[in-house]
């Protein structure tokens, strides 16, 4: 791990505790130098106590012990205190008495007292050398690991010294992550459980007799036309366009191997159903519909209704592609001659426009000369006949980033394929982009248009928009 220097005030709880366990360990060093001179005090009194006299006020006088002790400094003053008392009473008093055995004794306990004292100052500054390794080991360690360690000392310092602005007697802690913006209200449970609870929603809305002409459909083969096939890997995916369709398709291509890498496939190719390798659900016979539709994993994507269909809008009128020309030039007309009020505007397709299409009962004949391009608008129901066919998992667009690895792991291929890398910030629900393109459309389509896509909005749990209502 890259070392990183440790910031602010923990910084400094650091430094000052390993300042004080040096300290400490110098202090406990001179304690047990005290402790040892004392034992000696007996043998050694007479030889301090003739030394004393002739050194006593000099330095030369200076034992090993004394200038160890100066070296030691603020810790070493306690040693330098006792020894000179040890000194300057005791072996004084002792000396004294005994100063005729002294002379006799002195020349061979000088060669023993320097050996001893040698080995004693050597013995403590190895002491000293250990004491520092272990307190640089400290520093080192804390230093090294700030992820680590530094959690435990944050910890450390909010519970034992409180907030200047709240009572001793509170307890802190440090806080929770908040959830983001771009989570939905059920994201926060285990995975499993919010899957689980979205295909609940399903069964329970698809039996409510109120809703059932918004939430049923008969499996048409324009429904069949809509279902891909990956017999490989027995899936099958229901294409609901304008909710990253496009990229889910690119996964079944490379499982079903007509390109080897989802990077690897031209975007023209996608769409082209001649040459993408992804067979219709419409093109086996009804034996085999029937047997796919009970035995494979079967999935597909949505998204807030009203968001996708300002997303089909920009895709195909506004940002019209060149291999697309007849959005603009056949569908767009159309739309304009029956739903436009104010015959005497040139410009191009309004949104309005295309809301009050979208809301009139009778827009099937339109429908009807548009052909399968209407694919973009239409609803959920009537894309993938989600109450009568039992799906295995219910993907969100808003919450893709999760929702795209638990499909591939549920269908069992995560190993074999990832899905495509999501740009930040595209699949978060923009509600402002949505009152702002509603804006300027009259109170009565907005409620037409809900009334069609209000079982989009219950079967799949979008909360009913009523900014845009009321």
């Amino acid at each position: 791990m890259r070392r990183r220097p440790c910031r602010g005030m923990l910084c400094s709880l650091e430094y000052g505790y390993s300042v004080v366990v040096c300290h400490s360990l110098l202090s406990s060093l001179a304690k047990i130098l005290h402790l040892y001179l004392r034992a000696e005090r007996g043998i050694k009194c007479s030889t301090w106590g003739a030394r004393g006299m002739q050194g006593r006020g000099t330095t030369g006088g200076l034992s090993y012990v004394q200038r160890f002790a100066v070296l030691l400094g603020d810790s070493g003053s306690t040693l330098g205190l006792m020894y000179g008392q040890l000194r300057m009473t005791q072996c004084d008093a002792q000396a004294t008495l005994e100063r005729p055995r002294l002379h006799r004794t002195i020349t061979e306990w000088l060669t023993f007292d320097n050996m001893h004292h040698q080995w004693l100052l050597l013995a403590a500054c190895f002491w000293v050398i250990f004491m520092f390794m272990v307190a640089s080991k400290f520093i080192t360690l804390t230093f090294k690991d700030p992820d680590a360690y530094s959690a435990k000392q944050e910890f450390l310092f909010l519970t034992a010294m409180p907030d200047m602005g709240k009572s001793p007697g509170e307890n802190h802690f440090p806080e929770e992550p908040k959830p983001t913006g771009k989570m939905l209200s059920d994201s926060r449970l285990t995975p499993p459980l919010v899957y689980m609870e979205r295909l609940e929603l399903i069964r329970n809305v698809c039996q409510d007799e109120a809703l059932r002409n918004l939430s049923h459909t008969a499996v048409s083969k324009f429904v069949l036309d809509r279902i891909f096939v990956c017999d490989k890997h027995k899936i099958l995916f229901c294409q609901t366009p304008k909710v990253g369709n496009t990229q889910w398709k690119k996964v079944l291509i490379v499982l079903n191997g007509a390109f080897p890498s989802i990077e690897e496939i031209p975007e023209n190719v996608v769409h082209d159903h001649e040459k993408n390798g992804l067979p219709r659900l419409s093109s086996f016979s009804d034996a085999e519909i029937q047997k796919r539709l009970k035995t494979y994993f079967k999935f597909f994507i949505v998204r807030d209704p009203f968001e996708r269909l300002i997303s089909a809008f920009k895709d195909k009128f506004v940002h019209n592609p060149r291999f697309e020309p007849w959005y603009r030039h056949e569908i767009a007309p159309g739309i304009i001659r029956k739903y436009r009020r104010n015959r005497t505007e040139t410009r191009g397709i309004q949104f309005e426009d295309f809301v009050r299409y979208l809301g009139d009962p009778n827009h099937r004949w339109l429908d009807l000369q548009f052909g399968d391009h209407i694919i973009h608008w239409v609803t959920y129901v009537e894309l993938c006949a989600p109450c009568e066919i039992t799906y295995s998992v219910i993907g969100h667009h808003e919450t893709l980033e999760d929702d795209a690895p638990y499909i591939l792991k549920e269908a069992g291929i995560d190993h074999l394929v990832s899905y495509p890398t999501i740009p930040p910030g595209i699949t978060v629900y923009n509600k402002t982009k949505v009152e702002l393109y509603f804006l300027g459309v009259n109170k009565r389509d907005i409620r037409r248009l809900y009334a069609r896509f209000e079982g989009d909005f219950k079967l799949f749990g979008y909360q009913k928009p009523d900014f845009l209502l009321n």
